[in-house]
């Protein structure tokens, strides 16, 4: 097959995030077909900026469409969205006579690219192509439910015209989140046309040699070990929805009575103010580091005692969460702080943690306690719940497979 995958903010280990879109795609070139992946050049979850123009990364095809940079959620992410869409309708024709693809897979957390895959997938020659939306987030209504938009604000109705549009008019619809069978069926889906590939890992990413970690973060931890601390690791985005404030009051909560450190390694819009909190109040357990390369997040992951996730308390996630940190604490084999509300929990399900009510800082410090308290043999059993787990149910070879069969394609015979 030719697949044509759209994903505005695509990465790859070079890049950063995201990273999911490299993953699917390297499997699929394994399996014999070709994949180009198109993105824009600008992105505001990578930790390196590509050139615009073509690149190709472990087989995979990419093209970086040159889009204005910008900072935050405001006027300049939307100049950059429209830009990107703008120039990939510029080349419609291109991709749909000239690379002549078999699938074009619309998925750029925003659904409004699902109007110029649809063109691409109609276009396409000999045949049509099959086209498929593939759900991240579900937009507006995130949107509306975590940051307050009114649903009748005009870029929620762009979103709301753009979900309607691929729930009525894309062949396959794959969503990471596994509880959103309602909701599409709602906007017109037929769900034997729905599809639950969840986020996973690559096997083989954490049995390489891994790489050694920055010197900053060795030294961070190694401080909150000499004062005799137990480490509580969080590696990602520092945005809204990862409920770090929440862990901060669990920090600042933790200093007076009990022996917990906070090493936290990410970038995103709210790490200054998150700095700056830090220093304003004198959270003398914290420590904020800029974020560090994929290949030594294992080497973090190891250094840590109890991994950290938390998110808002939100009706949104009654739909499920599929988080990609989550996926590698897991794999690491960290005991891990679940603090959620949702229609899934991955922790509860692999045993491999706790889990508490989200935006909760005394039922976070009290979870991080419970954790800590545990005989050092304990947290390691519970840790290899969540490997297994991840090996059995969320690995990418066996996903982009999954993935396949959606499209109705076996991998071509060597």
């Amino acid at each position: 097959m030719n697949i044509l995958y759209i994903e505005h903010y695509a990465g790859s280990p070079r890049h950063g995030m995201e990273y999911r879109p490299y993953y699917l795609a390297r499997e699929w070139v394994r399996a014999g077909h070709r994949v180009q992946i198109v993105a824009a050049d600008h992105s505001h979850v990578r930790t390196v900026q590509p050139q615009a123009g073509d690149e190709r990364i472990d087989g995979i095809d990419y093209r970086w469409l040159a889009t204005p940079g910008y900072t935050g959620n405001g006027v300049g992410r939307a100049r950059n969205i429209l830009a990107f869409n703008l120039k990939l309708w510029r080349q419609a024709n291109h991709w749909a006579m000239a690379w002549r693809p078999d699938a074009v897979i619309a998925s750029s957390t925003y659904p409004m690219d699902i109007w110029v895959a649809r063109a691409i997938a109609r276009r396409a020659r000999p045949a049509p192509a099959r086209l498929v939306y593939e759900v991240h987030d579900l937009w507006p209504l995130s949107l509306i439910e975590l940051a307050g938009m009114s649903p009748r604000h005009p870029f929620a109705r762009l979103c709301q015209w753009a979900e309607d549009t691929a729930c009525r008019d894309a062949d396959v619809v794959v969503s990471m989140l596994p509880k959103v069978h309602q909701h599409m069926a709602a906007h017109g889906l037929d769900l034997s046309r729905l599809a639950i590939v969840p986020n996973g890992v690559s096997p083989e990413d954490w049995s390489a040699l891994r790489e050694p970690l920055r010197d900053d973060v060795l030294n961070a931890i190694a401080r909150q070990r000499a004062a005799g601390r137990t480490v509580v690791g969080y590696a990602g985005s520092m945005g809204l929805p990862n409920a770090l404030d929440t862990l901060l009051d669990a920090a600042h909560a933790a200093q007076q009575d009990t022996g917990l450190g906070f090493v936290l390694v990410g970038d995103g819009h709210e790490r200054l103010r998150l700095e700056q909190r830090v220093a304003r109040e004198t959270i003398r357990n914290v420590t904020l580091l800029p974020p560090i390369p994929k290949g030594q997040v294992p080497a973090f992951l190891a250094a840590t005692d109890i991994a950290y996730i938390g998110w808002q308390r939100a009706p949104i996630y009654r739909f499920g969460i599929a988080p990609n940190k989550l996926m590698d604490y897991m794999m690491a084999g960290c005991v891990v702080l679940h603090a959620v509300a949702a229609g899934n929990d991955p922790v509860a399900e692999a045993g491999c943690g706790l889990t508490v009510e989200p935006e909760s800082p005394a039922a976070t410090a009290d979870g991080l306690r419970r954790l800590a308290a545990m005989p050092a043999p304990e947290r390691r059993a519970m840790g290899a719940r969540g490997r297994a787990f991840v090996l059995a149910h969320h690995t990418y070879p066996v996903l982009a497979r999954r993935f396949l069969d959606v499209l109705g394609a076996a991998p071509v015979a060597a």
